[in-house]
């Protein structure tokens, strides 16, 4: 029986991978960008609130938000010269921006180089982590639910269109980039403040491509269906490693399975809502009254 102690672990994180999953899930799932580089903003936010913590004795939340601040400048960057790019070659641009990072900080000996900076203070906590997720659900779902967030899904379905009745696409990509940057900068953060140490290859290529299969596993356009795939694929290693060695192959079976069984993801691009599921219920209400009525 898993112990407490090993479950707020595993919730935690969940919580932390949540960060950069939905800001992914606002580039890929609503604006219709794949990026492979999202590991190397995580690396961004992580290494800059270490370097405000112990080098500027800066606080915890506000070294937390200069991180993602300085991730989405870089995003900023980035946006400038690859967003114009089409297709498969922007993934690709966001795929080397990512290794470039990792590999820069491999050769940093400020920050440790590949060995790592350890000795970070261990700030993150379940409370602070479920806070800010609850923070960072409502705060995403409110901007895909404005004028801007429907020009973005707009700039999804049919760029061309898009661009012929008026809409920025360029400039809800590099919104859509900043603030998908901004989250993966603050989970990054978060995951060394809760590791206590910070090494390039926690942001490797593999990281980035876990964000991606996440996002798209739970479901395109789906802020519940992120949640949900966050919390399988995270959990579900963990829950397997009683398998030792072939857990990492029934993983591999199972996320095959489901983009098999459902290539749509788990939740398909629906939301689960509170007023889906009060009208659930009302549903179920009203045909058991109905079978007790006709009994």
């Amino acid at each position: 029986m898993l112990s407490w102690y090993y479950l707020k672990g595993i919730i935690m994180l969940a919580g932390i991978y949540l960060l950069p999953v939905l800001g992914l899930s606002l580039l890929t799932g609503f604006t219709g960008l794949f990026s492979f580089g999202h590991a190397g903003f995580m690396a961004i936010g992580g290494y800059t609130t270490a370097f405000m913590m112990m080098k500027l004795e800066v606080p915890f939340i506000p070294a937390i938000l200069m991180g993602g601040l300085f991730a989405a400048f870089f995003s900023f960057i980035i946006g400038k010269l690859t967003l114009k790019l089409k297709g498969d070659y922007f993934c690709i641009a966001t795929l080397g921006f990512g290794e470039a990072i990792r590999l820069l900080l491999d050769n940093i000996q400020y920050f440790g180089g590949a060995r790592g900076w350890p000795g970070l203070p261990l700030k993150t906590t379940l409370i602070t982590v479920i806070i800010i997720d609850i923070i960072a659900v409502i705060l995403l779902r409110n901007i895909i639910r404005s004028r801007h967030g429907r020009n973005m899904i707009a700039v999804r379905e049919e760029e061309l269109a898009s661009s012929i009745i008026g809409i920025d696409t360029f400039k809800y990509k590099m919104i859509s980039l900043v603030i998908s940057a901004f989250y993966a900068g603050v989970g990054g953060g978060l995951l060394g403040t809760y590791l206590g140490f910070l090494q390039p290859k926690i942001f490797s290529l593999t990281r980035s491509t876990e964000l991606t299969i996440i996002v798209i596993f739970g479901g395109l356009g789906s802020l519940t269906g992120s949640v949900v795939g966050t919390i399988l694929l995270i959990a579900l290693p963990e829950i397997l490693r009683s398998f030792a060695n072939w857990r990492l192959v029934v993983y591999g079976v199972i996320v095959v399975f489901i983009m098999i069984a459902r290539p749509e993801g788990l939740m398909g691009g629906k939301e689960l809502s509170f007023d889906v599921l009060r009208n659930l219920f009302r549903k179920r209400v009203k045909e058991a009254k109905a079978e007790g009525a006709s009994k």
